[in-house]
């Protein structure tokens, strides 16, 4: 019984793991407000090597339209400032010393239903991952079955348990969606 009750736990685990790349993915989607997370994807060359701009510079959001990155290292500032440029983030880097200022431009309508279009893709990429987890665990429980290490009760007790599982994270995906499109859409 225990084997079915770790499994479970893994199952929810992966399930998790879905989620929390599409809470990541979101993060960097722009909705018109600054935010830090917006400059996640952000990979600057630095000592030899692509390193997250979190690793050279402290990021933070002064204003509700301005985001400040203040490079560390005097020597990368231009390189920090050529990232941001090529990450395509839509943003102008304007730079004094060490401090790379960047406006957050105003999203206009069809813009807006861009990145709404973009929010779906990735709730729909995290649905399709955790139903892949849910096939797996229920994969599992048909072979556990098969080979007589389970019953047939607990085979539709642990099965029922995974859809469980499954229609919940499902529902938090749709939430993060709806609470994500709400904020793109709202000027």
């Amino acid at each position: 019984m225990t084997a079915t009750t770790h499994d479970i736990n893994e199952i929810k685990r992966r399930m998790q793991g879905a989620l929390q790349v599409l809470k990541t993915e979101l993060a960097g989607l722009r909705t018109g407000r600054a935010s830090a997370h917006l400059l996640d994807p952000v990979q600057v060359e630095a000592y030899g090597s692509h390193m997250p701009l979190n690793q050279v510079a402290t990021v933070s959001v002064p204003e509700p339209r301005m985001i400040t990155v203040s490079v560390w290292d005097k020597s990368l500032v231009h390189a920090t400032e050529k990232a941001i440029t090529n990450a395509n983030l839509g943003l102008n880097p304007q730079t004094e010393g060490q401090t790379i200022r960047l406006r957050i431009p105003e999203l206009n309508e069809e813009r807006r239903k861009e990145l709404v279009k973009v929010a779906h893709k990735y709730a729909e990429a995290a649905r399709v991952a955790v139903r892949h987890v849910r096939r797996d665990g229920l994969d599992v429980v048909k072979k556990l079955e098969k080979d007589h290490k389970i019953s047939q009760d607990d085979h539709e007790r642990i099965s029922a348990e995974i859809q469980k599982t499954t229609d919940q994270m499902i529902h938090e995906v749709d939430q993060f969606l709806a609470t994500k499109e709400k904020e793109i859409l709202t000027v």
